[in-house]
């Protein structure tokens, strides 16, 4: 049914039903799940605001409190006390962080006069890694969680929807079909490589320009991609179309 929430063991190729739309909606109701760092809940997004529930199906989803139907999540800190997410304006979108411990005051992190979108913590904690348009073009920047505000910028040709490696030593994101990553060196500021090309295919985006629609294994060297289903072209050829005329239509004149 639309809206309804899946997980799938990798492992067994085997489905299990996490979150069941009951209104008989016909649009998805539940959408942009992400797990917690620990793998123990899923976070997502419902017509009215975000929510959290046991990764295992028990128990009841929570409200996250402070969240919008807006609102869009983007991940969790690793230590698992804040959501940073994407709350959609008229003029774009601005990345917000909230606490999961209560505190309904989301705090804004990248707010600019344009799209930023696709937030995502390293696993240190120390940075958040995200889109933005405000120069014209989607880039994926880096910024520091605890210093002053400033960005460095970590694509050069336009990217999108940026995930870090689980070591945190590379920041892989999205130009067009191509996949791209970058080098992070560990310091008191980044040290960023040059964009290199990891493959280029054509694969899915998703409903949005920002948030990742794919994933990265946990030793990094495999994807799990969305591929768009085969559009397949047909062309109908028509004989004897002036007699089938005749037989529908006998009163009709030529």
């Amino acid at each position: 049914m639309a809206g309804d929430l899946w997980v799938l063991d990798i492992t067994r190729s085997t489905f299990s039903r996490l979150i069941s739309e009951q209104t008989g909606a016909t649009f998805r109701a539940n959408t942009f799940p992400i797990f917690t760092p620990d793998g123990t809940r899923v976070v997502f997004k419902t017509r009215t605001n975000l929510r959290w529930v046991n990764a295992n199906g028990s128990g009841r989803p929570q409200d996250i409190p402070g969240t919008l139907a807006s609102d869009f999540p983007g991940s969790i800190s690793p230590d698992g006390t804040l959501l940073t997410f994407v709350r959609v304006n008229p003029r774009g979108g601005d990345v917000y962080v909230v606490s999961l411990n209560g505190d309904p005051n989301p705090r804004p992190v990248v707010e600019t006069p344009a799209i930023d979108g696709g937030p995502r913590f390293s696993p240190d904690g120390r940075w958040l890694a995200y889109a933005s348009n405000d120069t014209n073009q989607l880039q994926v920047y880096l910024r520091s969680l605890a210093g002053p505000e400033r960005r460095w910028q970590v694509s050069t040709d336009g990217g999108t929807s940026p995930l870090w490696s689980r070591d945190g030593r590379e920041l892989f994101y999205r130009s067009g079909d191509r996949m791209m990553v970058v080098e992070v060196s560990p310091g008191a500021e980044p040290g960023l490589s040059r964009p290199r090309i990891l493959f280029e295919q054509a694969f899915a985006y998703g409903t949005t320009i920002t948030t990742p629609n794919y994933d990265v294994r946990p030793d990094g060297q495999s994807f799990l991609m969305v591929r768009e289903p085969a559009q397949t072209a047909r062309l109908n050829v028509v004989v004897n179309w002036f007699s089938e005329l005749a037989r529908l239509a006998p009163g009709g004149t030529r």
